[in-house]
């Protein structure tokens, strides 16, 4: 099991689990190649399995082709025969129970051609049966609850196994439901199986009808299979016969496709990148068969791409026949379709956003479509009656649906709303709006040009109130910053420095004064325009004339519908024809489908052009043409809504939008919205400059002068002190000695009486001696 490289055959759940535990035992991880259909093979192989295991398994590419495909099939068959009620069969267990929703999609499908699912039969596979004995009474029980019912006699198979199947028929015979007035339709799994099969099986299955995938035989790798086939199959058993199926087929290809590049990759990762790029190529055209006599005979061939036809498509495997796709060769309108020719003029070059939805669309198919622009020259409707007859398979660009709904045509989902507006010229009107002048600038612009002329005034106020007597207070400045606007000031700027500062701002004042003089009189013009004309009876009392696409449907809804006169319709063969036609008073009105209108609005609104309101008509919207009775229309609708519903569409047509320029003529070049500052940065940047390194330079010089004056200050301040100090020290110095000198005399006297004192005492001490004479 190491060099296990992949598992070829139909996979089912126990063999998906079997892959898991193989991959889980091994450490190896096989590629999975399945022959059955990815809705089969791969919900019963992944969706069903435990969590655990589902992340274990190896990994798997799809061979088979979607089962949608084959329900398109059965489908084409119900409405081919009109058959108004039907029987599904199908078998349990066998991987198409994990995918109810293709009944679901079934059923919408059956609806859609005028069919309906009646009664359902769900029989079990054998494997989860005990016995064939159990089986065959299930199955005859089944088939007489429907026998009895008797209201409708048209079993589809949409899938079984080639054993259940035989069983049965060989049942329905017994029972005498294979007799006239009962019809059985068997699928690509069980009529791909009918070449080896027993002739009593064949037997069994008398005017049954089915489908097989065709073999392309003449592609290499059939004829390679062709001759080495028989040859070894008889070398191993003599004994048989086996004519191979489109399945043996398969899985020779693929067989041979692991083989080529094995060499060339290292481990199972490259090697399933190699084979998904690989050509594993199937073909998407499947036999209608009817069993007669010992064998079938093809009777039709079917594919999802071209239905019906009696010849099947022969061509080798890697040759295609691509779809006739018709484009209008001289839209009107070359941003939804554009032929251009290079200097060869052998292949075209076509562009737009209808060919970009178209080309989104198909790569979402769950097949590869082969397909061609070819550019049709002739109107919308030639192209679609071209459609009709066959001469070209499709149609792609800017079409209504509403418009070819009496067509014999198949149409697609719509990739755009559209409708038919009316279009007209604006034309002065009496009204007046109140505060009108503040529209010719935006707020911003208002409050950039009010704080830059407050600041240059106050600059200029600061520069000149020392020197100027007639600009020192407030009010005068105010005075001044009015004044100024007008060019009106009498107040003489004496410094150089104020003059610099006032002589920029004065310049940008003349400029604004111009351009808000031309913005209000372009606002004051667009405000008096209102719609030339309000509504259609008005066009049609006065026999105006109308212009519109001359390849349009849009004709015919003007003369059918809204019952304007033939010749006062006026056809144009290009956008750029309108504006010309409404300035030479050729049409007071177009008429547009709304995509258009919305594209001719983009370029010209800024002639004038708006759509008249309450003139629009919701008609459905764009879509694909194909012939009728294809499948591709339904094919292609599904993911035509994916794309819608994922913001694809709304993205290109953004971008379509957003490539257009308004084009303005000389005499309309006044008007335009109200004017912003961006215009008039560059000159606000230069006085703003200016004025501020005036501003610091006037703040510089005020701080040098008053730390000047602080330090003169100071220095007064000082030699005030020192005076002080000496007179404080000269004052304080003769009061000192005034002090010292009485204290020093009151010392004196102190002391000059206490030694009296003590010499009194000491007199009254010491005896006195007297002499007597």
């Amino acid at each position: 099991m190491k060099e296990l490289l992949a598992i070829i055959g139909t996979i089912t759940h126990s063999e998906a689990s079997l892959a898991g535990e193989i991959n889980n035992a091994t450490k190896n991880i096989p590629i999975l190649l399945s022959l059955s259909s990815p809705a089969a093979a791969a919900a019963a192989a992944r969706t069903q399995l435990p969590s655990s295991l589902s992340s274990r398994l190896p990994p798997l590419i799809q061979l088979g082709d979607d089962i949608k495909v084959h329900m398109q099939c059965l489908v084409a068959i119900v409405r081919r025969f009109k058959w108004q009620k039907v029987t599904t069969v199908y078998e349990l267990n066998n991987g198409f129970s994990y995918d109810p929703s293709v009944l679901i999609d079934l059923s919408h499908s059956l609806r859609h051609v005028g069919s309906e699912i009646d009664n359902h039969l769900a029989l079990p596979s054998l494997s989860s049966l005990s016995s064939q004995s159990e089986l065959k009474s299930r199955i005859e029980n089944e088939l007489s609850q429907l026998k009895n019912k008797k209201n409708n006699r048209v079993f589809l198979i949409v899938h079984s196994s080639l054993e259940l199947a035989i069983m049965l028929f060989e049942k329905a015979k017994q029972m005498g439901m294979m007799e006239k007035g009962y019809v059985w339709v068997i699928p690509n799994e069980v009529a791909a199986l009918l070449d080896s099969v027993n002739s009593s099986v064949i037997s069994s299955m008398q005017g049954v009808i089915g489908f097989k995938k065709h073999l392309m035989e003449t592609s290499e790798s059939y004829r390679k299979f062709k001759f080495k086939f028989p040859r070894r199959f008889a070398l191993e058993y003599p004994q048989e016969e086996y004519t191979p199926s489109v399945f043996a087929l398969q899985a020779y290809e693929a067989a041979f496709a692991v083989a080529k590049v094995s060499n060339k990759s290292q481990g199972m990762c490259n090697m399933k990148e190699f084979l998904v790029k690989e050509e594993l190529h199937q073909s998407l055209t499947f036999s209608i068969i009817k069993v007669i006599g010992k064998s079938y005979r093809e009777m039709a061939f079917w594919s999802p791409i071209s239905g019906f036809s009696k010849n099947s498509v022969r061509r080798k495997a890697h040759e295609e026949i691509s779809l006739k796709i018709g484009v209008p060769a001289n839209s009107a309108f070359a941003q939804f379709v554009n032929v251009t020719y290079g200097q060869s003029k052998n292949e075209p070059s076509i562009t737009g956003f209808s060919i970009d939805v178209f080309r989104a669309a198909t790569k979402n198919l769950s097949y590869h479509l082969p397909y061609k622009f070819v550019p049709f020259h002739g109107t919308y409707d030639d192209m679609v009656n071209a459609v009709n007859n066959k001469t070209l398979d499709a149609a792609v660009g800017d079409i209504s649906i509403l418009a070819y709904r009496y067509q014999l045509v198949e149409f697609s989902q719509p990739y755009v709303e559209s409708g038919l507006c009316m279009v007209v010229i604006e034309k002065p009107k009496k009204s007046k709006i109140t505060w009108m002048f503040w529209n010719a600038f935006t707020k911003d612009m208002w409050l950039m040009m009010a704080a830059m002329h407050i600041f240059v005034g106050f600059v200029i106020w600061l520069i000149e109130r020392e020197v100027n007597e007639e600009l020192q207070g407030l009010g005068e400045m105010l005075w001044f910053l009015v004044t100024v606007i007008f060019f009106a000031h009498r107040e003489p700027i004496r410094r150089p420095l104020a003059r610099t500062v006032l002589a920029p701002w004065l310049f940008v004042i003349l400029i604004l004064s111009s351009s808000f003089t031309a913005s209000l009189t372009s606002v004051m013009t667009v405000s008096k325009l209102e719609p030339s004309v309000l509504d259609i009876q008005t066009l049609q009392k006065r026999n105006a004339s109308v212009g519109c696409d001359r390849n349009s449907f849009i004709v015919k809804y003007l003369t059918e519908v809204l019952k304007f006169k033939d010749e006062n319709i006026r056809r144009m063969n290009s956008s750029d024809d309108y504006p010309a036609a409404f300035k030479n008073n050729v049409i007071e009105a177009a008429f547009f489908a709304v995509p258009h209108a919305k594209v001719f609005i983009a370029k010209y609104s800024c002639e004038g052009f708006v759509i008249a309101p309450g003139s629009t008509f919701m008609l459905g919207g764009f879509g694909f043409v194909f012939q009728k009775g294809s499948t591709l229309a339904r094919n292609i609708s599904e993911p035509l809504l994916k794309i819608i519903e994922d913001g694809e569409t709304e993205k290109l047509e953004k971008h379509m939008l957003s490539k257009l320029t308004c084009f303005r003529s000389e005499e309309k070049a006044k008007d335009g919205p109200p004017l912003g500052y961006q215009p008039f940065l560059g000159l606000f940047c230069i006085c703003g400059t200016i004025a501020t390194l005036a501003l610091l330079y006037i703040m510089i010089c005020s701080t040098l002068k008053n730390v000047e004056n602080l330090v003169r200050n100071i220095r007064g301040a000082s030699a005030k002190l020192r005076r002080i100090r000496r007179w404080t020290t000269t004052h304080f110095a003769g009061i000192y000695s005034k002090i010292q000198s009485w204290s020093m005399r009151r010392a004196n006297v102190a002391l000059e009486t206490r030694s009296s004192v003590e010499m009194v005492i000491d007199s009254e001490q010491i005896p006195q001696v007297v002499e007597v004479v």
